[in-house]
């Protein structure tokens, strides 16, 4: 075989690489727009997808469109299901990401901000903030207490995790579902206490899960943190890789480990925090989505991450019309849908890894 040919042999499965990756971005890019149109047409009140494009390119670009839609249908689209929609893009994609991160963190298929208790230290922080007002925490504000807590949560399941200088996936787990209960005990106290019932009532049903509040104002810190965090983790995907292989291999490729994940820890818990800062506590959307991109582009985290992100964008979307739709007009928490696809697919992990 003549060098040429060799070189040619080399540079076709690489673009043909290339050229998939490109279409599985393509394709979860489409699923995101349908799903956000679909998300902003259906409802109690019925908005066609045609006035629905008309709406926001009225929005965009005054009088460019014909109006075909009344002032009603206008206030539901962009004051309340736009927002929710991108919120919810920004939030399932976040949970994705960070769901991918643990999981070569900690070496575990099983990772997940939920199943990890740093969901519910984030929580713990929120309710402090909502219950007891930021005054009394220093002035911190809802996204910063949730941060703290999520960070706390990390660490001390890391901590707990270890055995003889190194982390065992069984006892990560078990550490992690014990701070679950224990934050989830502390801040059900916490809210038991609370003076206002009804208050409390409605915190137990955001820390499940809820995208009703977003409003436009809500998005840009997600957004802008998302974007920074995916963006660093991109340049980092080789150092990822190499600690998704083991500690060992990544100090032999040169990695500092020790203050790679300190700065890993520090950009999840941001993540967490941020995210369930603005809709609560949602499971199993860290845990399945990172395994569903692996199986679509391998496990190299520069292809992982962004179709991950995607993934979970277009799933949270569908999610969320469910949890509107299904038992109309209440509307169900959101960890109560993701719930009946993740439990069996956690419980297919456990088989598997047994």
């Amino acid at each position: 075989m003549t060098l040429t040919q060799k070189a040619t042999g080399r540079a076709a499965p690489i673009a043909r690489r290339g050229s998939t990756f490109g279409l599985v971005l393509g394709l979860l890019a489409g699923a995101v727009v349908f799903a956000t149109w679909l998300a902003v047409s259906i409802g109690a009140v019925s908005v066609g997808l045609a006035e629905c494009w008309g709406i926001v390119a009225d929005q965009l670009f005054p009088g460019s469109v014909a109006r075909t839609w009344t002032p009603v249908q206008e206030q539901i689209v962009w004051d309340f299901r736009l927002p929710r929609a991108l919120l919810a893009i920004l939030v399932g994609a976040g949970l994705a990401v960070v769901g991918a991160v643990l999981q070569a963190l900690v070496r575990n298929p099983l990772a997940d901000p939920f199943l990890l208790g740093v969901s519910s230290g984030a929580s713990l922080g929120a309710v402090a903030v909502f219950v007891l007002g930021a005054s009394t925490l220093g002035g911190l504000s809802l996204s910063a207490a949730a941060f703290g807590g999520s960070l706390m949560a990390l660490v001390l399941v890391y901590v707990l995790a270890q055995r003889g200088g190194r982390l065992t996936p069984a006892r990560l787990v078990l550490a992690g579902v014990a701070l679950h209960f224990l934050f989830q005990a502390i801040y059900s106290y916490i809210l038991q206490q609370a003076q206002s019932g009804r208050a409390a009532q409605q915190v137990l049903f955001w820390l499940l899960g809820s995208l009703g509040g977003a409003r436009w104002e809500m998005l840009p810190i997600p957004a802008v943190v998302l974007g920074a965090g995916v963006a660093y983790l991109l340049v980092q995907h080789r150092p990822l890789n190499a600690l998704a292989a083991g500690e060992d291999t990544a100090t032999s490729l040169g990695v500092h480990v020790g203050a790679f994940r300190l700065q890993l820890f520090v950009l999840t818990s941001l993540l967490v925090g941020v995210m369930v800062a603005t809709s609560g506590a949602i499971a199993f959307v860290g845990l399945m989505v990172p395994h569903a991109a692996r199986l679509l582009v391998g496990a190299d985290h520069r292809r992982v991450l962004p179709v991950s992100a995607l993934l979970g964008a277009a799933f949270l979307q569908l999610v969320d019309i469910a949890a509107r739709t299904v038992d109309a007009p209440r509307e169900l928490a959101l960890t109560i849908v993701t719930a009946v696809f993740g439990a069996p697919f956690f419980l297919w992990l456990l088989r598997r890894r047994a």
